[in-house]
Formats: structure tokens, sequence, C-alpha cells
């Protein structure tokens, strides 16, 4: 069961911006080829390593969308880039199922050491910290939509990993639990829950008894606009609110709440002082990847998380020294053929989306 000090938390949605200034990462992706250890469902490693390194050295687990891969977001986001300039490693995990979806579902994926693609990105993890000197007290995680989903899964499977998470447009974790890789009571917002019911009250799962201590960031748009989520709906974004504000140990009900934060159209919510909550008007199910605000988040900077450029992780921008860390409503529909391969992703294989 999770410890109550579990993780602090955002919870975000940015809207698409133009990143003024856009440069490549200095260095090559790298698949790793070595034994990384348990990894059952042969999950892709590929690493970023900047020329100069942070001491400590950090680590970002970087997930991609379904029908997307290692590659696409290391090309489409700009962690890289910015490891360059700020001397952090960045995982890029590639999922292994036919499709690109990341197991999300499976009651290995979502028990700790069980198996499943969270055992291998937990291996890679551990190996990363064994063996390129990554620190064990410097490790983040973060995705888009299924690699969101992952995020959420690697933070409730494995929490004794990771000090931070960063999640753009994702479900509760175990809300995909089932036999099937799809989950349309869950995708569709129908799964509700009182917070009590969410793991790690369910005794279906064998939760990791590790203490997770850091915080997470969610990334959804508001409903009735149009280009609102219509992939994985917004009922979602309050359920993993009551969820993770109960692992937390802090009221569901907002602190405080702040019209046009970060920007025009958004609003950011606080709850307590562990958790806080961004929601954007018309962003849609591919939320851009705000990487400096993820960066300040992380503590990898010194900014402010409310600022900062914007990337699409669905279209490419780009492809040992030491230096000092910085301290309307929607109609819903029943899923498609495509919906079903690659729902976990939507915007990216849905032209509905």
């Amino acid at each position: 069961m999770f410890h109550k000090s579990l993780v602090k938390s955002l919870f975000t949605v940015l809207a698409v911006a133009t990143i003024p200034g856009i440069r490549a990462a200095a260095n090559q992706l790298v698949q790793v080829t070595a034994n990384i250890g348990p990894n059952p469902n042969n999950v892709g490693m590929y690493v970023y390593k900047p020329t100069k390194l942070a001491n400590p050295l950090p680590l970002i687990v970087a997930i991609h969308y379904c029908t997307g891969t290692a590659q696409a977001y290391f090309s489409g986001t700009q962690y890289a880039n910015l490891a360059d300039t700020y001397g952090f490693m960045v995982v890029y995990p590639n999922a292994p199922a036919a499709g690109g979806c990341f197991d999300v579902a499976s009651n290995a994926t979502l028990t700790h050491n069980g198996g499943g693609d969270s055992q291998g990105i937990a291996s890679m993890v551990t190996y990363s910290i064994a063996t390129y000197g990554v620190s064990a007290s410097h490790v983040y995680v973060t995705g888009t939509s299924s690699g969101a989903m992952m995020t959420n899964v690697m933070a409730g499977s494995y929490p004794n990993l990771f000090q931070a998470a960063s999640i753009y447009s994702g479900v509760p974790f175990a809300c995909f639990a089932g036999p099937s890789a799809w989950n349309s009571a869950c995708a569709e917002g129908d799964i509700s829950k009182t917070a009590a019911q969410w793991p790690p009250q369910d005794d279906d799962l064998a939760w990791d008894s590790h203490p997770y201590k850091g915080k997470l960031m969610l990334l959804v748009t508001v409903p009735p606009h149009p280009s609102s989520d219509t992939t994985l709906y917004y009922e979602n974004f309050g359920q993993e609110i009551l969820e993770w504000t109960n692992v937390l140990g802090v009221s569901s009900t907002a602190t405080t709440t702040t019209q046009n934060d970060p920007q025009s159209g958004y609003t950011m919510t606080t709850y307590g002082s562990v958790v806080v909550a961004y929601s954007a008007a018309g962003v849609g199910h591919t939320v851009p990847v705000h990487e400096t605000i993820d960066l300040a988040w992380f503590g990898i900077t010194g900014g402010s998380t409310t600022t900062g450029p914007t990337s699409n992780p669905g279209t490419s921008t780009s492809p040992t020294s030491v230096v000092t860390q910085p301290t309307t409503s929607t109609t819903k529909t029943a899923p498609t053929a495509t919906q079903t391969q690659y729902g976990q992703c939507g915007g990216y294989a849905k032209t509905s989306a």
C-alpha cells in the first residue's frame, strides 16, 4: 500500500505555442542493447547523454504516445536540447506492442516487480543509476497520452524510483486495469469512484510499500470546447485529483483557484501545499509539452512552473565535463477500430480527435 506522503502533485494543461529558437540536440540518441535487467516485454530503450553532465546527475524518463516511437518523442520534444544546457540525461522507452501503445492495463504492469512494460522501464532506471552514475534521488518521469498513462503507472508501481512526474493527458492509475489494452469505460470518463475507492485501497493490486516522495503534474483540456479531449475524457482529470490527493492525505477540495494562470484561458487550482492542477480551454487531446515548466517542477532549474515555451510531441522539430546543476458538452461515441488499437493516444491516429 502507498505511504500517505506519496507524492506532491501538479496537474497542468497548457496551450499550443510556437517555440522560438528551436534547435537540434548536440548529440545522437543511442539505443541501449546491453542487459538492463528484467524486461519481460522487451521494451526498447534509448538514451540521450549530453556532453556536459550535471553533478548530481538527474535523469528524465520521457515516454511517447501511441503510434509514436522513442525517436519521435526525442525529436518532437525539447528535453534533449535542454539536457545540453542543464546536463541531465534522458531515457526514451520504445513501446514493444503493435501500434506503439504501452501496457497500462495488465496486472503485471500495475504490480511492483510483477512484469509488464513497467518493470522494463524500472530496470532501465536502475541500470542508469548503476551504469551512468545517475543520482537515485534525481529521477523523474514524464509522458504524453499513452506515455502519460504509463507515467501514472510508474508512479504507482515503482514509487521508490521517481521524485517527480509530469503527465500530459492521462487517466488515474489502474483505471485501464483489465484484460484488454483499451478500456472504453475509463477513456470515456464513465469510471467514477470516491477517493477511498481508488488505489491504494484496491486489494486486487499489489501496491509497493515504498513511499513516493516526489510530485506529479497532469495536463488536460476543459470541455465543452470543440477541440476538447474526446479520446481520454475530461472526467478523468477530476478522478486523478481524487486519487492522488487521497494518496497525499490532502483534501480534494481546492484551496485556491486562479484564472488565466499561466495564460489566458487556463485555470490553476491548488490542494493544500502539495497538489496543483492546471486545466485549459480547447487544447485537445494532444497537449503541448512544456519542457521548461517540467524542468522547474523537477527542480532541475530554478525557474517558474508557470512560464516557458512548448512543443507538440506529435510533430518533429529536430533530431564528460561537469556542470553545476541549477538549484460545449461532447457526445460520447463508441471507439472505432482505430481507437481500439491506438486509443491510449488519440490525436495521432484518430481523425476525430
